[in-house]
């Protein structure tokens, strides 16, 4: 069994990101769960929390639910309050127009983090959610969780045509006193494919928008943490095994924390590596067709090659010379992981 924790893009941590339902108070542009007012259906409670207790024991030790809108899902509490008592760190990311009061008063003692959408100037958050109401309401709820204690940062779309209001974001996340500023590109998934094509930032826009957070980390390393959701060509080099393309596989006695830094349940109860809308060629499973110990044995002895497999075949061809030193990795692999899985299966015969 392997002793030391290997390097990922999370650092230290091991996530499990929770998507409970597709229910929302707004029908965004670009969501990549394609959320709505008119979903309905959610995971139960008692589900996630049997599953949070088998991925603690694994080695997972955060835990961020989103969604759809979090504080629709009624049992949220309770499934923070059993993260908490696991001794998971704790996040919820919301579009913020629910967060009144009362629901501060609930979570404050069962979340650390919350992370709110931030999609530029008002009349460009307003815009992107669909909504005329959305900037507004969000910005009155902000004085009662400064009051709360609790911490929260906001999550900025990137798209080809925005970068120009990253200055006016950044300001806006210090008046508030936000701790964190995470810039994330926007992605052709969901409702994105269809309300926003060619609004994905390209290998240009990308660069510019890299070296204008490399200079606000160095003018704000004091005052504001921000992440920006690239990776360099340059570092995917150097560091393979953050990216799961290293010349060795884990073991399959190892916690699977230390083999996959991130999973992801979605609304169906399925469990899928790193990232939401993942191919199920490479899922765990489903939480309705067995518990999570067992998916996680199976996964560690029928599927972890593949999965390695295709992250050593979509590494090398990012980091072949002329290629874009600057991009998604996310995205790449996610698309990527669509594609007919034999694409890959040479790049696993060196490990076997």
């Amino acid at each position: 069994m392997n002793k030391k924790q290997p390097l990922r893009s999370t650092g230290n941590t091991r996530v499990i990101q929770i998507h409970p339902s597709r229910l929302c108070n707004l029908s965004c542009l670009h969501c990549y769960s394609s959320s709505s007012p008119r979903e309905r259906g959610a995971l139960s409670a008692a589900l996630l929390c049997n599953a949070l207790t088998d991925m603690a024991a694994e080695g997972y030790d955060y835990l961020c639910i989103s969604g759809g809108e979090p504080l629709l899902y009624k049992p949220l509490p309770d499934l923070l309050t059993h993260a908490k008592n696991l001794g998971l760190k704790t996040a919820i990311a919301s579009n913020g127009m629910l967060l009144d009061e009362q629901h501060l008063t609930v979570l404050k003692n069962v979340v650390d983090t919350i992370a709110i959408s931030l999609d530029g100037m008002p009349e460009s958050h307003n815009r992107m959610r669909n909504s005329s109401l959305a900037f507004a309401r969000m910005a009155a709820n902000l004085d009662n969780l400064r009051k709360s204690g609790i911490n929260f940062g906001f999550i900025f779309t990137l798209t080809q045509y925005n970068l120009n209001e990253l200055d006016w974001v950044v300001r806006f996340a210090l008046e508030q006193e936000a701790k964190l500023l995470q810039i994330h590109p926007l992605e052709e998934s969901g409702f994105a494919t269809g309300n926003l094509p060619e609004e994905r930032p390209d290998r240009i826009e990308s660069a510019y928008a890299y070296l204008l957070c490399e200079t606000l980390k160095e003018q704000l390393k004091d005052q504001l943490y921000i992440q920006l959701d690239f990776a360099s060509r340059q570092a995917l080099t150097a560091y393979p095994d953050i990216v799961y393309a290293g010349d060795t596989l884990p073991e399959t006695d190892a916690p699977l924390a230390d083999c996959l830094d991130s999973l992801v349940i979605e609304p169906d109860g399925s469990v899928l590596p790193l990232q939401y809308g993942f191919s199920k060629h490479y899922s765990l499973g489903n939480l309705h067709s067995s518990d999570f110990k067992q998916l996680a044995d199976d996964w560690r002895r029928e599927r972890m090659s593949d999965f390695y497999a295709l992250c050593r075949s979509v590494h090398q061809k990012v980091t072949t010379p002329g290629n874009p030193m600057i991009f998604n990795w996310d995205e790449t692999l996610r698309t990527a992981s669509h594609h007919k899985p034999a694409q890959h299966q040479a790049i696993a015969v060196g490990w076997q």
